[in-house]
């Protein structure tokens, strides 16, 4: 008698731990369907690059062609100097040292911050009213001062590569950076009244001071 119920007892016993399995079993696999049917539903997307800001539209003059008023030109593409300035000490910074801050005249520039964080630091900018209007004046670590011709970025491609031409020449005119924008609009003038007008003489737009 007593050997019976010991037998029918662990028979009930082993027929409960085989249901138990089965049912963490069937359990698992239902967890394991919706894990995959979450990442058929819900794939991972890619995360978007950030674009790459455009390169500064510059020309400098070479070492040792420290002649002139100015030290090159820069086209920016817009009147905003926190996004203008940043690409152009990404190309500066490594020739003249470290920018540290720059200036320029309020008349084109409709707000100045008082910083602009570019790659690696940040750079005080400033203004001065009696300052020429088409000149950016850069201050840095290895070079001192330097100034660039800043061509309007409404400024046509042809004329614009005519002013960073003569800007950043090894021999180029003596001439301030709002001398060279007036000396610019000049030539197209002449141009179009010589198209009106009987052809005469070409005179050179940016003539050299001996």
């Amino acid at each position: 008698m007593d050997s019976t119920e010991g037998t029918s007892h662990t028979g009930l016993r082993t027929g409960s731990s085989s249901a138990s399995d089965e049912t963490r079993a069937a359990a698992e696999a239902a967890r394991r369907r919706v894990r995959i049917m979450s990442a058929t539903v819900q794939p991972t997307l890619p995360r978007p690059r950030p674009a790459a800001a455009p390169a500064a539209r510059l020309a400098l003059k070479s070492d040792g062609a420290a002649t002139g008023l100015l030290d090159g030109a820069w086209w920016p593409r817009s009147r905003d100097l926190l996004s203008e300035l940043p690409s152009l000490t990404a190309v500066l910074d490594p020739l003249w040292g470290r920018i540290t801050r720059v200036a320029v005249n309020p008349t084109y520039w409709p707000d100045i911050p008082r910083k602009v964080p570019v790659a690696g630091h940040v750079v005080k900018a400033g203004w001065f009213t009696e300052f020429d209007p088409h000149k950016l004046l850069l201050l840095s670590y290895g070079n001192g001062r330097r100034d660039l011709l800043i061509i309007p970025p409404e400024t046509g491609a042809e004329s614009a590569a005519r002013l960073m031409a003569a800007a950043s020449a090894h021999d180029g005119p003596q001439l301030t950076a709002s001398a060279f924008i007036a000396a610019d609009e000049g030539r197209d003038e002449s141009r179009d009244e010589s198209r009106n007008g009987a052809a005469g003489t070409v005179v050179s737009a940016f003539p050299v001071h001996g």
